[in-house]
């Protein structure tokens, strides 16, 4: 300061070497410098199904499909979009209750390379209509009973039970569909925001960003075949890509909760004993709705959302591990995750997952020392490409 004593005190950085050196190893800055496996959700996928073809990945109603049930439907739905104008790039609005259909619909959008763009079966009218017009997907993959509601929309319609009804190819299809793996860097869906806080944006997610959380995680016993999931979280929310993919792409079994069960914490208690779900992924107000008890086959609960009560860890972690996870939709699900967290510990956001990096930052973009308020800052191989015709706010 003496030599420059009009230098203001906010550009001075009072961090030495070897606490930044401490900060990079914290925040996990070594991750933008490695590379990760460029691969895709389709050609993960298509490895369950030549390993394992007759084992049962979704459950819905006490209903199953084998993974090559999935794999077949699927290819059959991609081959109609496919005769309907749907190709590599293009955008396919999801308009779809909860059922086995909505993973056929995702899968056979991602086999063509398009993206899905999931919208809620009970959204209201004005916000279709701004999703649609602003998305301006090529294709609507909806029901016969929820196609009435795109009436006055210039848009293709398909009807996702349409295959099921035609007659089906001889023979097997192979795992891939016969299509082409797509392009790592291509987006694989759009979630548009709530828009609480001004106009609802599209967040432009990648297949290299959704693999990239699989392939590098180190939560290795949830990814593993024989585990069974829950799907609680509509598609329209990003955790829905961590239950669905957290399964499907390691050899899982998937089990998607109806509307209704959703809404009772007793129903939903249910069904996780019935089906014995190992891995539950929650939101602490969903989870603070539901006893624990009972539920001995569940051994992992991940917990994200919303801020995570220490009292709530406390009442699920005995005999279970626990998980707080963080991340906005930007950077596709979680960017951390907490050790499992024990009895009167707490519940920190954790260590960035492997694959992200994480900064404190002050007004400056500089980095703060341990203990001083700053904000949190994201980067890494989740980061998505950015918003929907956005570049100014990307």
């Amino acid at each position: 300061m003496a030599a420059d004593a009009d230098r203001p005190l906010s550009t001075i950085d009072v961090l030495d070497g070897d606490e930044l050196a401490r900060l990079d190893v914290l925040g996990n800055r070594p991750a933008l410098s490695e590379r990760t496996a460029a691969v895709t959700v389709p050609e993960l996928f298509a490895e369950q199904v030549r390993q394992r073809p007759d084992d049962v990945a979704v459950v819905f109603e006490g209903r199953s499909w084998t993974y090559h049930d999935l794999d077949r439907a699927s290819t059959e739905l991609a081959r109609l979009l496919a005769g309907r104008g749907v190709g590599a790039d293009d955008v396919v609005a999801l308009l779809l209750p909860r059922s086995e259909h909505t993973v056929t619909a995702v899968l056979a959008v991602l086999k063509l390379g398009a993206a899905y763009l999931p919208i809620d079966a009970h959204t209201p009218d004005e916000r279709l209509a701004f999703v649609l017009g602003d998305a301006a997907p090529t294709a609507v993959v909806t029901t016969a009973e929820l196609s009435e509601r795109l009436r006055g929309h210039d848009v293709t319609v398909v009807d996702v039970a349409e295959p099921a009804h035609g007659a089906r190819p001889a023979g097997g299809h192979p795992a891939d569909g016969g299509f082409p793996a797509p392009d790592p860097d291509r987006v694989a869906y759009l979630i548009y925001t709530s828009g609480t806080t001004g106009t609802p944006k599209g967040v432009a997610v990648t297949h290299a960003n959704v693999t990239q959380l699989f392939t590098t995680s180190s939560r290795t016993s949830e990814l593993s075949p024989g585990q069974v999931w829950s799907q609680f979280h509509s598609y329209v929310f990003d955790v829905s890509v961590w239950e669905m993919w957290g399964a499907l792409l390691h050899g899982g079994r998937l089990v998607i909760a109806s509307e209704d069960t959703v809404r009772s914490a007793d129903d939903f208690h249910d069904l996780l004993v019935k089906e014995r779900v190992t891995v539950l992924t929650q939101t602490p107000s969903a989870l603070g709705r539901m006893s624990p008890e009972g539920l001995d086959t569940v051994r992992t609960v991940f917990v994200g959302g919303e801020a995570l009560p220490a009292e709530l860890a406390d009442r699920w972690a005995p005999d279970r591990e626990v998980i707080n996870a963080y991340g906005p939709t930007e950077a596709t699900v979680y960017a951390s995750m907490s050790a499992p967290v024990r009895p009167g510990d707490g519940a920190p956001i954790g260590s960035p997952v492997p694959g992200a990096a994480l900064f404190v930052l002050d007004a400056g973009l500089r980095r703060v020392p341990t203990g001083v308020v700053g904000e949190l800052y994201i980067a890494g191989h989740g980061v998505a490409r950015g918003y929907v015709r956005r570049p100014g706010l990307t």
